[in-house]
Parts: C-alpha cells; sequence; structure tokens
C-alpha cells in the first residue's frame, strides 16, 4: 500500500471563490486575454483576507488556449497578483472541464497531506483563440528566412500564393474531435437522435436558461462577481450573454447549425463563445484553523469517466453516476445538481439516461435506473446555453456556484458535472459546511 494511501486523509474545505462576469465573443478580439481575466478574479478574492500570499502551497490553473504570451498560464497570472515566486503554479487542461481538474488538483494534494492551501480555478479567453498561418505558408516563411542573397529571396518570393494565406482558425479545430470526424455540435445531434430528444424540449430548456439567469441577476443572486474593468475603462459587472427576450417563437426561427438539412442543434440552443474566468480558494482542517478562513462547502468525491467521443455530451450521466453508487444515493439525497450546458440536448440527454433502464444497464453497470432530477433543482440560476461556456473556467464556475446555492438554500449537497470533448465526463460532489 502506498504512503498517500496510509497517510490520515484530510478533510478539504471550499473557504471562498469569485469569477469574472462571462464575457460574449463578438466575432472580434476581446478586452481581456486569459491571463488578463483571471487576475482580474482574484485579486478581489485574495485582498479580502488575511493570510499572507506565502501561505499558499501551490496555485493550479486550467486553462485550454492561453495567450501567445502566457506559456503556463497559471504561474504568469500568481506573480502577476503579487504571489511570492517561492510558490508554485501550473497549468492543467482537460478541455471543457479544465477549471474542474484544477479543483480535483488541488483536492487530492491537500486530502493526502501534500498542501494546505491552494488556489485552484479556470480561465479562457475564446475571444482570442489564435488564427494561425498554414502548413504552406510556414514552410514558405522557412524558405525565405534562409535566402541569404537579394537574388534568393526574389526566387522564394516569385513562389508566393493567395493560398499561403488561408488561416487556420484555431478554435474550429478545438471544437471538432479528429478521432471521430465531428465537431461538437454534430456530436450533440446523435445525443438527440439516440433519445428522440425534440427540437421543441431543446428550445424549451434554452428559453428557461435565460429566464433562470434574468432571475438571478435581477435578485442579486450571482454575488461571486467581481466587476471589472478593461484598460479603456469600460465597465463590466454581468453576465451579458443573457437574452431576455428569448422565446419558444424566437428560437423557433434560428436554423440549424451543424446539420443544415436535418438538424436541431441550434445556436440559440447550444452554450455561446465565451470568456470568463473563477477560481477558488481550498484549505484543510489545519489551515481553515491557523488562518480562521471561513468556510462554504467541503468536496466529498470526484470522479472521470471517458465513454465514445460520438456522444461526448453524455459525460455527467457517465462521471455521477459512480459517485452515486458509492455513497449509495439515490436522486433525492442530492439537493441541487449543475451540468453544464454545453447544449441543451446533452444536458436533456443525461437526465434521459438516468430514467433509461437499457442506458442504465449497458452503458453505466448498472442494475437499475437512477431516476429522474427535478429541473427545479437542476441549474437553478441558468447555465451555459444563457451565460456561455468559457471552456477553461466553467468547472471552477460551477463548483462554486453550486458551493453558493447551498448556502443561500441551507441545503446540504450538491453535484456539478460537465461534459468533456474528446468524450469524457468530470463530477465533484459538495456539501454545505455549516
Amino acid at each position: 500500500m502506498s504512503n498517500k494511501l496510509m497517510h490520515k486523509q484530510q478533510k478539504v474545505y471550499i473557504v471562498d471563490g469569485s469569477r469574472t462576469p462571462l464575457l460574449k465573443a463578438r466575432g472580434q478580439v476581446g478586452p481581456f486575454t486569459a491571463g488578463d481575466l483571471a487576475v482580474n478574479a482574484a485579486r478581489p478574492l485574495l485582498l479580502r483576507h488575511d493570510f499572507p500570499l506565502d501561505a499558499f502551497d501551490e496555485v493550479i490553473m486550467g486553462c485550454m488556449m492561453p495567450g501567445e504570451r502566457e506559456a503556463n498560464v497559471a504561474r504568469v497570472v500568481a506573480l502577476r497578483l503579487g504571489i511570492p515566486q517561492t510558490v508554485p503554479a501550473w497549468t492543467v487542461q482537460r478541455n471543457c472541464a479544465s477549471g474542474m481538474q484544477s479543483i480535483d488538483s488541488a483536492w487530492r494534494n491537500i486530502k493526502y497531506g501534500d498542501a494546505n492551501l491552494i488556489l485552484a480555478g479556470g480561465a479562457e479567453s475564446m475571444s482570442h483563440a489564435p488564427v494561425l498561418f498554414n502548413h504552406t505558408m510556414v514552410n514558405w516563411l522557412g524558405a525565405f528566412m534562409k535566402a541569404r542573397s537579394t537574388g534568393q529571396r526574389l526566387k522564394v518570393l516569385s513562389r508566393l500564393r493567395l493560398a499561403h494565406f488561408k488561416p487556420v482558425i484555431a478554435l474550429l479545430y478545438g471544437l471538432s474531435d479528429d478521432t471521430v470526424g465531428l465537431n461538437m455540435g454534430e456530436t450533440a445531434e446523435n445525443i438527440a437522435n439516440c433519445f428522440n430528444i425534440s427540437r421543441q424540449e431543446m428550445d424549451a430548456l434554452s428559453v428557461s436558461s435565460h429566464q433562470r439567469l434574468a432571475h438571478a441577476q435581477d435578485n442579486g443572486l450571482l454575488e461571486e462577481i467581481e466587476p471589472m474593468y478593461d484598460k479603456h475603462g469600460h465597465f463590466y459587472d454581468h453576465d451579458d450573454g443573457l437574452r431576455r427576450d428569448t422565446s419558444m417563437e424566437t428560437l423557433a426561427k434560428l436554423r440549424p447549425a451543424f446539420d443544415r438539412k436535418y438538424g436541431l442543434v441550434t445556436a440559440g440552443n447550444s452554450a455561446q463563445i465565451t470568456d470568463g474566468a473563477a477560481w477558488v480558494i481550498l484549505a484543510s482542517e489545519q489551515a481553515v484553523e491557523q488562518y480562521k478562513l471561513p468556510v462554504m462547502a467541503s468536496i466529498e468525491d470526484t470522479q472521470w469517466a471517458g465513454l465514445d467521443p460520438a456522444v461526448m455530451g453524455m459525460g455527467p450521466a457517465h462521471a455521477m453516476a459512480p459517485i452515486m453508487q458509492r455513497h449509495q444515493f439515490a436522486i433525492d439525497d442530492i439537493d441541487y445538481w449543475e451540468i453544464n450546458e454545453a447544449f441543451a440536448t446533452q444536458v436533456l440527454g443525461c437526465l434521459k439516461a438516468w430514467e433509461d433502464e437499457d442506458y442504465c444497464k449497458n452503458h453505466l453497470g448498472l442494475n437499475q435506473t437512477l431516476g429522474r432530477i427535478s429541473s427545479e433543482r437542476l441549474n437553478i440560476d441558468g447555465g451555459g446555453v444563457s451565460m456561455g461556456h468559457p471552456v477553461g473556467a466553467s468547472g471552477t464556475r460551477i463548483v462554486l456556484h453550486l458551493a453558493k446555492i447551498l448556502q443561500r438554500t441551507n441545503a446540504r449537497r450538491g453535484m456539478a458535472s460537465l461534459c468533456i470533448g474528446g468524450g469524457q465526463g468530470g463530477a465533484v460532489l459538495i456539501q454545505n459546511a455549516a
């Protein structure tokens, strides 16, 4: 048996957290890089606590596409925040669940006694996704750089063609899966086909997402958001992807986005491409006592699952089921759920899977169905369809917000989960620490 397994496992608490507003990408480079967003989210979080910054054992941050000047963006952000150079920082990447992976990595390090206090989070500036030269252009540039005389340079210049300037749009490739030859929207169409999910069902969930986010904004239920300014003095204090006029009628007018002829998935029932960042401070009981820290919730369990990339959106059903089994939970033992809305249809597919005897038996290895998750306890303040899905940050955001929900409702348990491009799912079980 390893030393870590023999070591007394520590309780791990979510002390506090914060996030930026989620800003919809609007066809041009946004005002903040991933590093900018992360710094804006973390600075007020750190300022409201008294412990010295060198108390952190490490900083862990999820990010899929850091800026060209932000290699190991976690380290860049930590230093910009004034966290001492002696505190190590590292960046994790698990596609859509990168922000959840940072929490899981921190949880494990504290749980097994390797750390006591960790800043964990995620950031993504999807509007800054790189546009690259194609390989033909790269080879041409290499030849031009090797040319030494004017004659050699002119000869290379004569080979330059318009095709050399065809761009490689990294975001489009990032939202596709080469192993199955499908983009993420097409995998959502597969789920709709598997579970006979209608366009009306997808659009209804999308309308509800916008209505719930509007209610949360109007009633001050998103207190974890930290306002921020860009370098031009513009002010940002809310998730700006909300469309208050969203209705079944307006969504019905949208054409399918991925399967133009037969598809059901549209821009209106899919998550928005968005920039944002989120953080949580995780602490052991020792750190809580030493620095007199408040506690929001404890992390009780995590789970990762793999599945067919062609139906990657089913990941939450696969990741949450083992946690339910390990703890012998029934549906009613979980008070609130956050399932990231990458697509309305993938959330609906996960819900239907847990009620489907064949799916539970043949895909989840269960003897019986898990049951129905009530919509009144799922994504109660909106989700990715209305807020957006900055891939590196969403995993942290949903765990943080779930902890906030448990606090304000005085509920006991919550489960947060995401689907992951490439055919995976992740889930985190938390419990109110009050």
